[in-house]
């Protein structure tokens, strides 16, 4: 968790990346533990826990922020990510307490501060969800 410490400025409560399982080139695979104590499942159909959607778009957002940090070989000079675009999400499959998440960002295509990337979620080899986003660079306090 350090290293993702290191590259987002999200914290706990609301950081939904664990750790860095890998990265290459314009790619990056991070990973999140479902807990069962997080708050968002105590009201978020209660006696049939379900993370929601927009958190797991969250995870890949935050993933996509990890990729463009500057731990993968980009100098962001003290640039924070931010969300610009949402396109395309689709949900196929149910998130649960006790499920491990794998994200996978891929960044598509960038023009000047503008990134685009393409985000998965797979869990126990099935696929959760798919979104398409835009992330762009801002000067921090900006």
């Amino acid at each position: 968790m350090n290293e993702v410490y290191r590259t987002i400025p999200h914290r706990p409560p609301f950081l939904f990346v664990d750790d860095i399982v890998e990265q290459e080139g314009d790619s990056i695979t991070t990973r999140r533990t479902l807990r069962a104590d997080e708050a968002f499942f105590e009201g978020h159909y209660p006696g049939n826990p379900i993370m929601p959607g927009v958190l797991l778009c969250e995870a890949v957002f935050q993933s996509g922020a990890v990729l463009l940090s500057g731990n993968a070989g980009r100098e962001t000079g003290g640039r924070t990510p931010v969300l610009t675009r949402i396109r395309d999400a689709r949900f196929k499959n149910i998130a649960r307490p006790g499920d491990e998440l794998t994200i996978r960002v891929t960044l598509k295509e960038t023009h000047g501060q503008f990134y685009f990337l393409h985000g998965m979620i797979t869990s126990a080899g099935k696929k959760v969800m798919t979104v398409d986003f835009g992330l762009a660079l801002i000067e921090e306090g900006g």
